[in-house]
Protein backbone atom coordinates (compact mmCIF):
# COMPACT_ATOMS: atom_id res chain seq x y z
CA UNK A 1 0.00 0.00 0.00
CA UNK A 2 1.42 3.35 -1.04
CA UNK A 3 -0.12 6.73 -0.26
CA UNK A 4 3.02 8.68 -1.13
CA UNK A 5 2.26 12.30 -1.94
CA UNK A 6 -1.46 11.94 -1.30
CA UNK A 7 -2.99 14.84 0.61
CA UNK A 8 -5.53 13.85 3.24
CA UNK A 9 -7.83 15.97 5.36
CA UNK A 10 -8.59 13.85 8.42
CA UNK A 11 -11.33 14.80 10.87
CA UNK A 12 -12.06 12.63 13.88
CA UNK A 13 -13.15 12.80 17.46
CA UNK A 14 -10.31 12.10 19.83
CA UNK A 15 -10.86 8.50 20.88
CA UNK A 16 -8.22 7.10 23.23
CA UNK A 17 -5.33 8.03 20.93
CA UNK A 18 -6.47 5.87 18.01
CA UNK A 19 -6.82 8.97 15.84
CA UNK A 20 -3.13 9.69 16.49
CA UNK A 21 -2.17 6.13 15.54
CA UNK A 22 -4.15 6.42 12.29
CA UNK A 23 -2.50 9.76 11.49
CA UNK A 24 0.96 8.35 12.19
CA UNK A 25 0.33 5.32 10.00
CA UNK A 26 -0.87 7.52 7.12
CA UNK A 27 2.29 9.60 7.46
CA UNK A 28 4.44 6.44 7.43
CA UNK A 29 2.70 5.44 4.20
CA UNK A 30 3.85 8.70 2.63
CA UNK A 31 0.68 10.76 2.87
CA UNK A 32 0.49 14.42 3.83
CA UNK A 33 -2.11 14.70 6.59
CA UNK A 34 -3.96 17.68 8.03
CA UNK A 35 -5.76 16.50 11.18
CA UNK A 36 -8.54 18.36 12.99
CA UNK A 37 -10.57 17.31 15.99
CA UNK A 38 -14.14 16.84 14.84
CA UNK A 39 -15.35 18.62 17.98
CA UNK A 40 -14.55 22.29 18.69
CA UNK A 41 -13.40 21.20 22.14
CA UNK A 42 -13.04 18.08 24.25
CA UNK A 43 -14.29 19.79 27.38
CA UNK A 44 -16.96 18.04 29.44
CA UNK A 45 -19.42 20.82 28.61
CA UNK A 46 -18.79 20.64 24.86
CA UNK A 47 -19.17 16.85 24.69
CA UNK A 48 -22.31 16.97 26.78
CA UNK A 49 -24.06 19.80 24.95
CA UNK A 50 -23.28 18.31 21.52
CA UNK A 51 -24.81 15.02 22.57
CA UNK A 52 -27.85 16.35 24.45
CA UNK A 53 -28.68 19.82 23.03
CA UNK A 54 -26.61 20.24 19.89
CA UNK A 55 -28.73 23.11 18.50
CA UNK A 56 -27.74 25.35 21.43
CA UNK A 57 -24.08 24.90 20.45
CA UNK A 58 -24.48 25.00 16.67
CA UNK A 59 -23.18 28.56 16.21
CA UNK A 60 -19.89 27.66 17.88
CA UNK A 61 -19.64 24.49 15.78
CA UNK A 62 -20.22 26.52 12.63
CA UNK A 63 -17.55 29.09 13.61
CA UNK A 64 -15.09 26.28 14.29
CA UNK A 65 -15.64 24.73 10.87
CA UNK A 66 -15.52 28.04 9.06
CA UNK A 67 -12.10 28.54 10.65
CA UNK A 68 -10.99 25.13 9.33
CA UNK A 69 -12.25 26.14 5.89
CA UNK A 70 -10.15 29.29 6.09
CA UNK A 71 -7.10 27.25 7.13
CA UNK A 72 -7.35 24.94 4.12
CA UNK A 73 -8.75 27.36 1.53
CA UNK A 74 -5.63 27.21 -0.64
CA UNK A 75 -5.06 23.47 -0.33
CA UNK A 76 -6.14 20.70 -2.64
CA UNK A 77 -6.82 17.25 -1.22
CA UNK A 78 -6.98 13.74 -2.62
CA UNK A 79 -9.02 12.43 0.29
CA UNK A 80 -11.24 13.51 3.14
CA UNK A 81 -11.51 10.98 5.96
CA UNK A 82 -14.16 11.47 8.64
CA UNK A 83 -14.32 9.17 11.68
CA UNK A 84 -17.21 9.52 14.13
CA UNK A 85 -19.54 11.99 12.35
CA UNK A 86 -21.07 13.46 15.48
CA UNK A 87 -20.42 17.15 14.87
CA UNK A 88 -19.36 18.06 11.34
CA UNK A 89 -21.88 20.45 9.67
CA UNK A 90 -23.23 19.68 6.22
CA UNK A 91 -22.14 23.04 4.78
CA UNK A 92 -18.51 22.12 5.43
CA UNK A 93 -18.86 18.92 3.41
CA UNK A 94 -20.54 20.82 0.59
CA UNK A 95 -17.76 23.44 0.57
CA UNK A 96 -15.07 20.77 0.60
CA UNK A 97 -16.64 18.97 -2.34
CA UNK A 98 -16.91 22.22 -4.32
CA UNK A 99 -13.23 23.05 -3.71
CA UNK A 100 -11.99 19.48 -4.19
CA UNK A 101 -14.28 17.93 -6.82
CA UNK A 102 -11.96 15.00 -7.55
CA UNK A 103 -11.22 14.11 -3.93
CA UNK A 104 -12.56 10.87 -2.51
CA UNK A 105 -14.65 11.41 0.62
CA UNK A 106 -14.65 8.55 3.14
CA UNK A 107 -16.78 8.15 6.28
CA UNK A 108 -16.19 5.53 8.99
CA UNK A 109 -18.48 5.10 11.99
CA UNK A 110 -17.72 3.06 15.11
CA UNK A 111 -21.21 3.71 16.48
CA UNK A 112 -24.63 2.58 15.33
CA UNK A 113 -27.36 4.53 13.55
CA UNK A 114 -29.61 3.69 16.48
CA UNK A 115 -27.36 5.76 18.74
CA UNK A 116 -26.58 8.44 16.13
CA UNK A 117 -29.49 8.82 13.65
CA UNK A 118 -27.64 11.79 12.12
CA UNK A 119 -25.49 9.31 10.19
CA UNK A 120 -28.36 8.83 7.77
CA UNK A 121 -28.03 12.45 6.68
CA UNK A 122 -24.25 12.16 6.36
CA UNK A 123 -24.06 9.14 4.08
CA UNK A 124 -25.11 10.95 0.84
CA UNK A 125 -22.16 13.33 1.11
CA UNK A 126 -19.56 10.55 0.90
CA UNK A 127 -18.18 8.37 -1.86
CA UNK A 128 -17.57 5.49 0.54
CA UNK A 129 -19.39 4.82 3.81
CA UNK A 130 -17.97 2.25 6.22
CA UNK A 131 -19.36 0.99 9.51
CA UNK A 132 -18.34 -1.43 12.23
CA UNK A 133 -22.02 -2.25 12.84
CA UNK A 134 -23.10 -5.23 10.69
CA UNK A 135 -26.83 -4.53 10.98
CA UNK A 136 -26.30 -0.97 9.68
CA UNK A 137 -24.19 -2.26 6.79
CA UNK A 138 -27.02 -4.54 5.73
CA UNK A 139 -29.87 -2.09 6.23
CA UNK A 140 -28.25 1.00 4.72
CA UNK A 141 -26.02 -0.71 2.14
CA UNK A 142 -22.73 0.43 3.66
CA UNK A 143 -19.32 -1.21 3.53
CA UNK A 144 -18.79 -3.42 6.56
CA UNK A 145 -15.33 -3.08 8.09
CA UNK A 146 -14.61 -4.04 11.72
CA UNK A 147 -12.09 -2.15 13.83
CA UNK A 148 -8.41 -3.05 14.35
CA UNK A 149 -5.58 -3.50 16.81
CA UNK A 150 -2.45 -1.42 17.36
CA UNK A 151 1.00 -3.01 17.21
CA UNK A 152 1.56 -2.37 20.92
CA UNK A 153 -0.70 -5.32 21.66
CA UNK A 154 0.81 -7.80 19.22
CA UNK A 155 3.88 -8.23 21.44
CA UNK A 156 2.00 -9.14 24.63
CA UNK A 157 3.15 -12.77 24.76
CA UNK A 158 2.03 -14.96 27.64
CA UNK A 159 4.37 -15.47 30.60
CA UNK A 160 2.98 -18.13 32.92
CA UNK A 161 5.52 -17.32 35.61
CA UNK A 162 4.37 -13.71 35.91
CA UNK A 163 0.64 -14.00 35.27
CA UNK A 164 -1.35 -11.98 37.80
CA UNK A 165 -4.93 -12.34 36.58
CA UNK A 166 -7.19 -14.85 34.89
CA UNK A 167 -9.74 -12.20 33.87
CA UNK A 168 -9.27 -8.47 33.27
CA UNK A 169 -11.65 -5.73 32.22
CA UNK A 170 -10.56 -2.23 31.18
CA UNK A 171 -13.19 0.09 29.75
CA UNK A 172 -15.39 3.15 30.06
CA UNK A 173 -18.25 3.23 32.55
CA UNK A 174 -21.52 3.09 30.64
CA UNK A 175 -24.80 1.16 30.26
CA UNK A 176 -24.88 -2.14 32.16
CA UNK A 177 -21.13 -2.72 32.26
CA UNK A 178 -20.83 -2.36 36.02
CA UNK A 179 -23.78 -4.66 36.74
CA UNK A 180 -22.40 -7.37 34.47
CA UNK A 181 -18.85 -6.77 35.65
CA UNK A 182 -19.83 -7.26 39.28
CA UNK A 183 -21.55 -10.55 38.47
CA UNK A 184 -18.51 -11.75 36.53
CA UNK A 185 -16.27 -10.75 39.43
CA UNK A 186 -18.42 -12.83 41.79
CA UNK A 187 -18.28 -15.82 39.43
CA UNK A 188 -14.50 -15.46 39.23
CA UNK A 189 -14.27 -15.44 43.02
CA UNK A 190 -16.37 -18.60 43.20
CA UNK A 191 -14.05 -20.33 40.73
CA UNK A 192 -10.95 -18.89 42.47
CA UNK A 193 -9.99 -16.97 39.34
CA UNK A 194 -8.08 -13.77 40.00
CA UNK A 195 -9.69 -10.77 38.33
CA UNK A 196 -8.93 -7.09 37.70
CA UNK A 197 -11.49 -4.41 36.79
CA UNK A 198 -10.70 -0.87 35.67
CA UNK A 199 -13.74 1.32 35.00
CA UNK A 200 -12.86 4.66 33.43
CA UNK A 201 -14.74 7.99 33.36
CA UNK A 202 -13.33 11.30 32.06
CA UNK A 203 -14.36 13.09 35.27
CA UNK A 204 -16.64 12.87 38.29
CA UNK A 205 -18.95 15.48 36.76
CA UNK A 206 -19.29 13.51 33.52
CA UNK A 207 -20.11 10.35 35.43
CA UNK A 208 -22.70 11.96 37.70
CA UNK A 209 -24.41 13.65 34.73
CA UNK A 210 -24.62 10.29 32.94
CA UNK A 211 -25.92 8.74 36.12
CA UNK A 212 -28.96 11.03 36.02
CA UNK A 213 -30.08 9.65 32.65
CA UNK A 214 -28.85 6.04 32.83
CA UNK A 215 -30.52 3.91 35.49
CA UNK A 216 -27.84 1.23 35.09
CA UNK A 217 -25.25 3.64 36.48
CA UNK A 218 -27.28 4.39 39.59
CA UNK A 219 -25.94 1.23 41.20
CA UNK A 220 -22.36 2.03 40.23
CA UNK A 221 -20.04 2.41 43.21
CA UNK A 222 -18.18 5.60 42.23
CA UNK A 223 -15.32 4.56 44.52
CA UNK A 224 -14.50 1.89 41.95
CA UNK A 225 -14.17 4.46 39.18
CA UNK A 226 -10.85 5.66 37.81
CA UNK A 227 -10.43 9.09 36.23
CA UNK A 228 -6.93 8.43 34.91
CA UNK A 229 -6.88 7.27 31.29
CA UNK A 230 -4.51 4.35 30.76
CA UNK A 231 -2.11 4.47 27.83
CA UNK A 232 -2.04 1.69 25.27
CA UNK A 233 1.35 0.62 26.63
CA UNK A 234 -0.13 0.33 30.15
CA UNK A 235 -3.12 -1.68 28.91
CA UNK A 236 -0.86 -3.97 26.87
CA UNK A 237 1.24 -4.60 29.98
CA UNK A 238 -1.85 -5.59 31.98
CA UNK A 239 -2.92 -7.91 29.17
CA UNK A 240 0.56 -9.43 29.15
CA UNK A 241 0.02 -10.47 32.77
CA UNK A 242 -3.44 -11.93 32.13
CA UNK A 243 -5.05 -15.04 30.68
CA UNK A 244 -8.37 -13.65 29.40
CA UNK A 245 -9.99 -10.28 28.69
CA UNK A 246 -13.64 -9.48 29.43
CA UNK A 247 -15.59 -7.55 26.77
CA UNK A 248 -19.01 -6.06 27.61
CA UNK A 249 -20.63 -4.48 24.56
CA UNK A 250 -23.40 -1.90 24.63
CA UNK A 251 -26.71 -3.82 24.62
CA UNK A 252 -27.86 -2.14 21.39
CA UNK A 253 -24.60 -2.59 19.47
CA UNK A 254 -23.36 -5.71 17.70
CA UNK A 255 -20.17 -4.28 16.20
CA UNK A 256 -17.01 -5.82 17.67
CA UNK A 257 -15.04 -3.61 20.05
CA UNK A 258 -11.42 -2.53 19.70
CA UNK A 259 -10.79 -4.43 22.94
CA UNK A 260 -11.57 -7.71 21.20
CA UNK A 261 -9.02 -7.16 18.44
CA UNK A 262 -6.34 -6.02 20.87
CA UNK A 263 -6.83 -8.96 23.23
CA UNK A 264 -6.74 -11.55 20.47
CA UNK A 265 -3.68 -9.92 18.91
CA UNK A 266 -2.05 -10.13 22.34
CA UNK A 267 -2.75 -13.86 22.47
CA UNK A 268 -5.43 -13.56 25.16
CA UNK A 269 -8.72 -15.39 25.37
CA UNK A 270 -11.97 -13.40 25.33
CA UNK A 271 -15.11 -13.54 27.43
CA UNK A 272 -17.74 -11.44 25.66
CA UNK A 273 -21.43 -10.58 25.86
CA UNK A 274 -21.45 -9.99 22.08
CA UNK A 275 -22.82 -13.24 20.62
CA UNK A 276 -22.36 -11.99 17.03
CA UNK A 277 -18.63 -12.57 17.42
CA UNK A 278 -19.21 -16.16 16.31
CA UNK A 279 -19.86 -14.81 12.77
CA UNK A 280 -16.34 -13.42 12.34
CA UNK A 281 -13.45 -15.24 10.62
CA UNK A 282 -11.31 -15.16 13.78
CA UNK A 283 -13.91 -16.84 15.99
CA UNK A 284 -13.09 -20.10 17.76
CA UNK A 285 -14.76 -21.55 20.82
CA UNK A 286 -11.31 -22.38 22.22
CA UNK A 287 -10.41 -18.68 22.39
CA UNK A 288 -13.79 -17.00 22.82
CA UNK A 289 -16.36 -17.66 25.56
CA UNK A 290 -19.74 -16.10 24.74
CA UNK A 291 -21.64 -14.84 27.79
CA UNK A 292 -25.40 -14.46 28.06
CA UNK A 293 -25.81 -11.08 29.77
CA UNK A 294 -29.20 -12.26 31.12
CA UNK A 295 -27.90 -15.56 32.48
CA UNK A 296 -24.20 -15.18 33.21
CA UNK A 297 -22.15 -18.34 33.49
CA UNK A 298 -18.43 -19.05 33.17
CA UNK A 299 -17.25 -22.43 31.96
CA UNK A 300 -14.28 -23.31 34.15
CA UNK A 301 -12.87 -25.58 31.44
CA UNK A 302 -12.29 -22.48 29.27
CA UNK A 303 -9.41 -21.56 31.60
CA UNK A 304 -7.82 -24.98 31.44
CA UNK A 305 -6.79 -24.95 27.79
CA UNK A 306 -4.19 -22.71 26.14
CA UNK A 307 -4.87 -19.92 23.65
CA UNK A 308 -5.06 -21.23 20.09
CA UNK A 309 -2.75 -19.23 17.83
CA UNK A 310 -4.64 -17.22 15.20
CA UNK A 311 -3.62 -17.68 11.58
CA UNK A 312 -1.23 -14.94 10.39
CA UNK A 313 -3.46 -14.03 7.43
CA UNK A 314 -6.45 -13.47 9.73
CA UNK A 315 -4.36 -11.37 12.11
CA UNK A 316 -3.20 -9.25 9.19
CA UNK A 317 -6.82 -8.51 8.25
CA UNK A 318 -7.43 -7.38 11.85
CA UNK A 319 -4.52 -4.91 11.81
CA UNK A 320 -4.46 -1.13 11.48
CA UNK A 321 -2.61 -1.50 8.14
CA UNK A 322 -5.46 -3.58 6.78
CA UNK A 323 -8.03 -1.13 8.14
CA UNK A 324 -6.38 1.78 6.31
CA UNK A 325 -5.96 -0.26 3.14
CA UNK A 326 -9.67 -1.09 3.23
CA UNK A 327 -10.68 2.58 3.54
CA UNK A 328 -8.23 4.08 1.06
CA UNK A 329 -7.29 1.39 -1.44
CA UNK A 330 -9.77 -1.48 -1.77
CA UNK A 331 -12.77 -2.45 0.30
CA UNK A 332 -12.76 -5.96 1.75
CA UNK A 333 -16.29 -7.06 0.95
CA UNK A 334 -15.01 -10.39 -0.33
CA UNK A 335 -13.59 -11.07 3.14
CA UNK A 336 -15.71 -9.39 5.83
CA UNK A 337 -19.06 -9.78 4.10
CA UNK A 338 -18.76 -13.53 4.44
CA UNK A 339 -19.37 -12.81 8.10
CA UNK A 340 -21.77 -9.91 7.57
CA UNK A 341 -24.40 -11.95 5.72
CA UNK A 342 -24.84 -14.18 8.76
CA UNK A 343 -25.98 -11.31 10.92
CA UNK A 344 -29.64 -10.81 11.68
Amino acid sequence: MNLAGKKILFLSANFFGYEKAITQKLLELGAEVDFYNERPSDSIFTKGIIRVRRKFYQKKINRYYRKISEDIINKKYDFLLLIKGETIPFFFLEDFRERNPSAKMIFYSYDSVQEYPRFLQLYPYFDSNFTFEPADALQYKLYFRPLFFLNEYADSSDHLDRRKYEVVFIGSAHTDRYLIGQKIRELCDQLKLKSYFYYYAPSKLTFFLKKIFDKNLQEFDHKKLSFQKLSHAEIAEIYKNSFAVLDINKPFQKGISMRTFEALAAGKKILTTNSDIQNYPFYSSENIHILDRNNLFINEAFFQTPFQIIDADILEKMSLDSFISCLFVKHQEDYWNIAEKKFI
